[in-house]
């Protein structure tokens, strides 16, 4: 009888929590903290009626035996799609805050499978503690803790934070069309523009939306939301819409998160948000790296004059006195406590060397083994560490540089079938036990340690936090 699966990723980091999983007629209940994986099978032979063979997956989350949240998706059994309920996009899915815990998920609908892409749906959870204040936690004021240096920190990262909602992208559609993005890709995306040469005559310009859903949009929480789950690095590529577009008022001209020539989270909110969520949370700190990777040069870079102006602007604005601005120096060799002294919150680093896990070979798959591989590769030179200015560990699958899961991505492009969003749970779930396990021997003690991700999550924010703490205890 026709079926269709869904591969459930689960990790839970907090007591008296479960996680129940189910589908008609076959559940999972799942107690212990930790990682786990499993599948469920929504058959038609389950689904009593004749006529509509859509079978519910549905996930709980009950704390003390409360439940705390339902979400849900109707499968359909023949077809394979997914639909309706309170996952059907991506934007849905937003983390959930719950007194002193937080619930981060996400969907992948796989619709019938192609190859090499998963061809069961991909669901992800994870329920961890609030992480708010996490470095105030672990270094309260006055400890010991607080006096060792901040290098000591493996700081949790939102990958491509600014491309976290389709707000500029969807008033740069409005303006200016599908067709013109559709262009802007194919000039600036290697690619995608063999993809594209791919689809002759497929008309690229009326899904556009859901392409840049499929390719750019890399995270789904606001970023006070990445805040309060536990980020505290960000890498930010600003720079201005692209020449092409730039005089035609679709957006204000100013600067902006780029990915290749899509333009996201304005440079001045990201400012701005950073330094309120820093005002609202005393004792922690945050850095942040201006770099310009992929933004091709008819999207203009600013001058250094304009990036100090930017940052003068949103301390002058934001900061009521509380917040000074740090440079690397201050984050390779100021104490924690000494970083809180000078109110240097909030580390500004400008293109700093990296040791950086991420290849692009390495990071284009589906499964994420290969970037398991490429971690001890990187990591036991101990030499490249020493020089770096930190070491920056990607977690995240870039399979959107897999021509075919691509190809397959564009033609189905929907706001629940990003390729990217199809590598997250099983990636995690080899990425960040080895980092868990790993981290503390292979990274240099005197290194700053990065660990980045796509969809930011729990998980991510509770294996950096553990690792902190056991640096910090040596």
């Amino acid at each position: 009888m026709p079926s269709k699966g869904v591969q459930a990723f689960t990790y839970i980091g907090v007591p008296n929590v479960s996680i129940e999983l189910s589908v008609p007629k076959q559940s999972i209940t799942r107690r212990d903290q930790g990682f786990w994986s499993g599948s469920l099978e929504v058959e038609s032979r389950n689904i009593d009626s004749f006529f509509n063979k859509k079978g519910r997956f549905t996930f709980k989350v009950f704390h003390h035996g409360k439940q705390i949240t339902e979400q849900w998706i109707d499968v359909n059994a023949i077809t394979g799609n997914a639909s309706g309920g309170t996952m059907e996009s991506i934007a849905d899915t937003p983390s959930i805050f719950h007194h002193d815990f937080i619930i981060s998920y996400g969907l992948y609908e796989a619709g019938p499978g192609h190859e090499p892409l998963p061809n069961q749906h991909q669901c992800y959870i994870t329920v961890t503690r609030n992480y708010s204040k996490w470095v105030t936690n672990l270094a309260p004021p006055g400890s010991e803790e607080e006096k060792k240096p901040f290098h000591r920190l493996v700081l949790p990262s939102a990958h491509d934070v600014g491309m976290n909602s389709m707000e500029s992208s969807a008033a740069l559609l409005r303006k200016v069309g599908g067709a013109a993005v559709a262009t802007l890709l194919k000039r600036t995306d290697n690619t995608f523009c063999r993809v594209v040469d791919k689809l002759s005559g497929y008309p690229i310009e009326l899904i556009a939306p859901n392409i840049i859903y499929s390719l750019s949009i890399t995270q789904k929480d606001s970023l006070e939301s990445m805040l309060r789950i536990g980020a505290r690095y960000f890498e930010f590529r600003p720079a201005r819409l692209h020449n092409s577009i730039r005089s035609r008022g679709a957006l204000p001209d100013k600067l902006y998160f780029m990915h290749s020539a899509i333009p996201g989270m304005g440079y001045d909110t990201f400012l701005q948000g950073v330094i309120k969520f820093l005002r609202a949370n005393r004792d922690e700190i945050i850095v942040v790296q201006l770099r310009w990777d992929g933004v091709p040069s008819d999207c203009a870079h600013p001058s250094s004059e304009e990036k100090k102006q930017y940052i003068e602007n949103a301390i002058r604005d934001h900061a009521g006195g509380e917040i000074n601005v740090g440079n690397l120096d201050d984050m390779k060799h100021r104490t924690i406590a000494e970083l809180r002294r000078d109110k240097k919150r909030l580390l500004m680093l400008d293109s700093v060397n990296t040791l950086s896990t991420y290849t692009d070979d390495g990071n284009a798959t589906i499964n994420g083994q290969s970037i398991v591989d490429a971690f001890p590769r990187v990591l036991d030179d101990r030499g490249a560490q020493r020089r770096a200015g930190f070491v920056l560990i990607q977690c995240q699958a870039t399979a959107t540089n897999i021509q075919k899961a691509l190809l397959h991505s564009i033609k189905d492009a929907g706001v629940t079938t990003s390729v990217l969003l199809a590598t997250k749970g099983v990636c995690d779930h080899k990425t960040l036990p080895w980092c868990r396990d790993n981290v503390v021997d292979k990274c240099e003690l005197g290194k700053t340690v990065v660990l980045m991700n796509d969809w930011l999550d729990g998980a991510t924010v509770d294996v950096a936090a553990g690792l902190s703490r056991r640096r910090l205890a040596k």
